[in-house]
């Protein structure tokens, strides 16, 4: 190769070079994301919600007390429920601009980081795993893990659980791996939702049902042959779960709940609820 023809190719290579760098830098700025939106420009979620004029929360269906659908009605209702229509009017002025949607357990992370929701207000105990997927605001509901049982039967709290005890839990809940630690080698039978973990008890599946104890009660209240036995055996704070880094979205949730606990109407949404006024922090 001639010396012409050497610096001729380190000319054409610094070229392509130059090329490549423009193109990924094009592909980088002028891109979209899944939501059709111009890639690093994006806001954040309380922006777009704002811009949507409605908050889209995740709330349960299957959970009386926090939030329970009317077969007949088709209406949710419940502690969450109504911390949802809160949180709407505390953002956007409106607790009426809130749509619901369906969560479980299973499904309420990967709903919010698919962005079908904007929120979790869905019984969900804060705790150090869940926070490397999300973040969470302040505890808006404190409760316990315990247990359902049949009137009548032997099982009369944690201690009389064994190996040998058969417990119903939904899936993705805390209070699967919260009962294999208190009781190594139970066999617990998990559903896709607590309605379904329920009917399995009723028909004699198993011997008891374990979650968090406010829920556990409004189980009991479906049906009156069944009881919640036992103190709580775990610390359970309920957060409302966001998009990990979505900081302004947190800061406003707060703000609201803050505004909630300062006005009373926090106390009045757990009476009405839970039956009592929430503890005294």
């Amino acid at each position: 190769m001639t010396k012409r023809t050497k610096k001729m190719s380190a000319v054409l290579l610094a070229g392509l070079f130059s090329l490549s760098a423009l193109l990924g830098a094009c592909s980088t700025t002028g891109g979209t994301n899944a939501s059709g939106e111009a890639a690093g420009s994006a806001g954040s979620q309380l922006d777009a919600i704002k811009e949507r004029g409605k908050l889209v929360v995740g709330v349960k269906y299957d959970t009386k007390l926090f939030g329970l659908k009317d077969p007949a009605s088709g209406e949710v209702q419940g502690f969450d429920v109504d911390m949802a229509h809160a949180l709407a009017k505390s953002i956007l002025g409106d607790e009426s601009k809130v749509e619901l949607k369906e969560v479980t357990s299973k499904t309420r992370i990967p709903m919010l980081n698919n962005g079908d929701i904007d929120m979790v207000v869905a019984t969900m105990t804060i705790t150090d795993e869940r926070k490397k997927e999300v973040d969470f605001s302040d505890v808006y509901f404190q409760a316990g893990q315990s247990l359902l049982v049949k009137k009548g039967s032997p099982i009369a709290g944690i201690d009389d659980v064994t190996a040998d005890t058969t417990v119903m839990a939904s899936k993705g809940a805390t209070s699967i791996a919260n009962i294999e630690a208190k009781v190594p080698g139970v066999k617990v039978l998990q559903f896709d939702n607590y309605q379904d973990a329920f009917n399995a008890l009723k028909a004699g599946q198993g011997d008891a049902l374990t979650t968090d104890d406010a829920i556990l009660y409004g189980m009991a209240a479906q049906d009156p042959n069944y009881e919640v036995v036992g103190e709580p055996f775990s610390d359970e704070p309920y957060g409302i779960a966001v998009k990990k880094g979505e900081t302004t979205l947190v800061e406003a949730v707060n703000k609201g709940l803050a505004d909630m606990k300062s006005d009373g109407s926090y106390n009045e949404m757990y009476k009405k609820w839970i039956g009592k006024e929430p503890a005294a922090e």
